[in-house]
This record gives C-alpha cells, sequence and structure tokens, in this order.
C-alpha cells in the first residue's frame, strides 16, 4: 500500500482516477513529444511505477459505488517491472502510447480484457492468461527482452496456452525477436480470432501451433522477416481454424508450415509473397497432412522455394500459371475441383485447351515418381466428364513409370507405348495392323509364291496370305498352302509373324492393365 505522500503528481492523478475508470492522459500534444521511441527520456511529470499499477489492480484503489473501475493511461513512461503474474484482475487494463522500461508479466492471469496499444514494451508474457473480452496488442512495438524460463528460446509475446473469449488484435503491431520467436503461442484458444493486418511485422518466428482459431486468423499484408535458424517465419502444425487468410501483399521470407493443420473454411494465399528462407535453401510452404474446404494457393509470383502438399486433402483448390515452383510434393494430395480465373470468374480448369499438358508438367516437378497424383488427376477429369483427358493423363503416368524401369523394363514398355499407348489407345494396333497389311500386300504381290503341295489348292491372294501372317490364332488356309524360294521374301513373311505375336501380346497385356487398375 502507498500513501499519498509515496506518490508522484501523475501517480496521484492515476490513484483518484482508477475508482472512477476515469482516463489519464499525460501526453503533450505535442507529435515530437509523444513519439513513443523516444518515451526513455520523458521525465518525473509522465513517469508512473510499476509497482503502483500493481497495487491499484490488486485493490489497493477504493472503486466508487455505481461507477466502474479500470485503470487507463496514456502517454506514460511506466519505470519498473510490471508483474500481475497470477492475479486475478476485476477491472480492465488500457494503456495508451506508453513506454514501458521492462516486460509485462501477466503470466496466468485472468481479467477481462487488456488493451496496450501504441506501445513500446520490452516483452510481455501473457502464457495461460485468461481474458473474457479482447487482447488489444494494435500499434504497439513489443521487442524481446530476457529469456523467459517457460520458453526454449527468447520470446517478444508469448500467449502459449491463453484462452481469450474475445479476438486477439495485433493489426499495425511490429513484433521483434531476430533469429527468435517473436511470437510464442502453442496451444492459444482464441475464439473471436487472431488479427495481424494494417501493416502487421514481426521479426522472427510466429509460432501458433496447436492453436484453436474459431474465429480464424487473419494476416492481410503482414510482413513476417528475420526467421531463426531453422528458417521458419510461421509454425501452424496442427492448428485448427475457420480461417487461415494470407493475402493481399502477406510476405513470408521463410517457411510457412500448416503440417496438419485443418481449416474448416477458406485457407488463402491469394496475392502472397513466399520467399522461403533466407539464402533459398528450403522449402516456402510446407503443409503435409493439412485439411481445407476453399484452397485458394494464387500467390502474386510463384515460391521462391519447393511446396509440400503431401497427404494433403481440399475439397477445392484455386490456381494460377504462376501459383508453383519448381519442386511441388505432390504424393497423397487430394482434391475434389481444380478451378482457375478467366474472365473474372473462378471456373473449372478442364475448359484449358492445354490443360492436361499444363497438368501433366505440374505433376512432374515433383521430385521421384509416385502413382498417386496421375491418379488423382485422372480421377478428377472422370468426374468433370473429360474421360479422353483422364486416359491421357494415365498414359503420361506409364510413361513416366518407364522412366524407372531396367533397361528391358523400357524396352517392353516403349513396345506397348507403340503397339496400343499401354492400353489406353488400343486403336494404334488397328493402324499398326492396316499397315503392316498394306506393306505385306505390296511386296508379296509382286513376287510369285509355289505351292507347298502338287495337285489343286487354294488360289493365292496376297492380302489373305499377309493377314494369315499376322493373325496368330487359328488360320485362312494360306500360309501352309505356299512357300517363298527367295530369302528376303520368305525373312519378310516370318517378320510379319514375329509382328503379329508381338502386337498381339502388346494388346492383351495393355487392355488387362488398363481393366486391371482402372
Amino acid at each position: 500500500m502507498f500513501s499519498p505522500d509515496e506518490l508522484t503528481p501523475p501517480e496521484r492523478e492515476l490513484w483518484a482516477a482508477f475508482p472512477e475508470g476515469r482516463r489519464v492522459d499525460l501526453r503533450t500534444g505535442t507529435p515530437e513529444d509523444d513519439d513513443v521511441a523516444g518515451g526513455g527520456q520523458w521525465g518525473p511529470e509522465r513517469t508512473v511505477r510499476a509497482a503502483v499499477i500493481a497495487a491499484l489492480v490488486l485493490g489497493a484503489g477504493t472503486a466508487q459505488p455505481g461507477v466502474a473501475a479500470c485503470l487507463r493511461l496514456a502517454g506514460a513512461r511506466i519505470s519498473g517491472h510490471l508483474d500481475l503474474a497470477g492475479v486475478e484482475m476485476g477491472h480492465p487494463l488500457w494503456f495508451e502510447d506508453c513506454w514501458f522500461e521492462e516486460g509485462v508479466d501477466l503470466f496466468g492471469a485472468s481479467t477481462h480484457s487488456i488493451a496496450i496499444v501504441g506501445s513500446r514494451v520490452p516483452g510481455v508474457e501473457a502464457g495461460s492468461i485468461r481474458v473474457e473480452g479482447r487482447l488489444d496488442l494494435r500499434r504497439s512495438r513489443l521487442e524481446s527482452g530476457p529469456a523467459s524460463p517457460f520458453h526454449r528460446s527468447v520470446t517478444a509475446l508469448s500467449l502459449i496456452n491463453a484462452h481469450v473469449s474475445g479476438a486477439v488484435s495485433l493489426n499495425a503491431a511490429e513484433i521483434t525477436a531476430p533469429g527468435a520467436w517473436a511470437v510464442s503461442a502453442g496451444g492459444l484458444v482464441a475464439e473471436g480470432g487472431v488479427y495481424c493486418r494494417d501493416g502487421f511485422v514481426a521479426h522472427g518466428e510466429v509460432r501458433l501451433m496447436g492453436a484453436q482459431l474459431p474465429g480464424g486468423l487473419f494476416m492481410n499484408g503482414a510482413r513476417l522477416e528475420r526467421p531463426g535458424p531453422r528458417g521458419v517465419a510461421l509454425a501452424l502444425d496442427n492448428a485448427v481454424a475457420s480461417t487461415l487468410e494470407f493475402s493481399t501483399g502477406f510476405t513470408a521470407d521463410g517457411t510457412v508450415r500448416l503440417r496438419g493443420a485443418r481449416v474448416s473454411d477458406n485457407l488463402t494465399f491469394e496475392g502472397a509473397v513466399l520467399n522461403g528462407p533466407p539464402g533459398g535453401d528450403g522449402p516456402s510452404l510446407v503443409a503435409p497432412l493439412m485439411q481445407a474446404v476453399d484452397f485458394d494457393f494464387t500467390p502474386a509470383r510463384p515460391p521462391s522455394g519447393p511446396v509440400d502438399l503431401r497427404g494433403a486433402q481440399v475439397s477445392y483448390l484455386h490456381d494460377s500459371d504462376h501459383s508453383w515452383p519448381d519442386m511441388v510434393e505432390l504424393d497423397g494430395f487430394v482434391y475434389g475441383s481444380i478451378k482457375v480465373a478467366e474472365a473474372g470468374e473462378r471456373r473449372e480448369a478442364v475448359a484449358r485447351r492445354d490443360s492436361v499438358a499444363h497438368r501433366v508438367a505440374w505433376i512432374r516437378r515433383s521430385p521421384g515418381y509416385s502413382p498417386q497424383p496421375y491418379e488423382q488427376l485422372a480421377s478428377w477429369y472422370r468426374k468433370a466428364g473429360h474421360d479422353d483427358d483422364a486416359r491421357r493423363v494415365l498414359l503420361a503416368r506409364q510413361r513416366h513409370r518407364r522412366r524407372t524401369l531396367h533397361p528391358a523394363g523400357r524396352l517392353w514398355g516403349l513396345l506397348l507405348d507403340a503397339a496400343v499407348g499401354y492400353g489406353y489407345r488400343p486403336w494404334l494396333a488397328a493402324l499398326w495392323l492396316l499397315a503392316f497389311t498394306a506393306l505385306g500386300t505390296t511386296v508379296f504381290g509382286t513376287h510369285t509364291p509355289h505351292p507347298a503341295q502338287s495337285g489343286p489348292g487354294p488360289r493365292f491372294s496376297a492380302l489373305v496370305y499377309t493377314l494369315d501372317l499376322l493373325i496368330p490364332i487359328g488360320g485362312l488356309g494360306q500360309r501352309t498352302g505356299w512357300y517363298w524360294t527367295e530369302v528376303g521374301v520368305q525373312r519378310f513373311a516370318y517378320l510379319l509373324i514375329a509382328v503379329g505375336w508381338l502386337l498381339t501380346t502388346a494388346v492383351v497385356a495393355g487392355v488387362t492393365r488398363t481393366l486391371s487398375r482402372n
């Protein structure tokens, strides 16, 4: 408890105003003098000790009947460490344009609402806090202070396992912990959402792993810079949210991680810039096992680093010609529909003239060979009623697979491809049959055969003789009835027999593969 004689004039003013909920404004009205960046030079006429604030919050002030007490302070230099850890505060706290000499400790505290707006604070520890209303840190500059016993790394803002019934507002805030953790909010529950818009800047990693965000996360136009040693700018592993919005100039100079994140509505990177870690030696987006209903991946330009979508599931995928980097991990990625922007509208991408070639090239940005991306793409084409395009995709799958086989397998694959297109182009066999039939008819029609037996027999027909050689099953009576004395013609006949067997084998193998897999 402080006696009146122990209080400075601004402290006495705050002490008198607290029970009535009045604001104490120590600003001069001159922009140069009120600039928070120079708050360390403010004199005793604008200085309030943190211990005085803590005493008021702990009940030293007497509330007036019929008036809600509230601590409202503007333009003050707050000296000392404001320690409210574990305190159950029955009154809201509101600071505006204040300069804090040391950090603020709210670990395990509970209150109706807290606002530290437009202020400079060397670290806010708010782990396990319970806020029934809103947590407002708009326009504030939070800087990393001394290492906390609750963290493995230096942190500027800690909201680990915090529960906020309203919104967490970080709009236009700048949070600085270069190479460390700018925001550590694993397990945060923010029912009203988290807002990091209007020029929000984070120097260091933003960690929201396992966060529950029913109101969503909005980072339109935010800038995430100078990540930690791992190169991660934003970590949302296993987070659950209604909406994740990284659009309208969102810029990440590090990896964005969404491993196992679940989004019940919209996940958007429209107009975002994903630069990846400094030096370009890491991925821009890591989202394996991510789930979302609507996934809009239309950044302003292709991400600088790889994109990992292995095992992710989305209902609607929106992309564009500049959505994807040189490497994309797509194994296990499942989508119900792909849409692109045309004439200002989002339409099914199957309408594009080069749709199949474009999508196959997209799949082949994945390292190595995996059949699932091809099968998923073919399934989408079939659902859209484009069966021919689906077959083209599956043919591309076989050609990609062929590159991984041993030489004998590649040779057999080339034969199947040329003969029947791996079963997806059976009409090729008919073309080969027509071509060899015409060639055989011409060759045999210009030479004279000899009957295999004396006496009357079937009349020689070059066309029927050629078909009898090419069709290995059954017989037309010409092959056994005639022979050739010219060595070249006889060898050509043997060649047609071999071609017939190869075509038949290729047709059976290709069609069998097609029927068994599709």
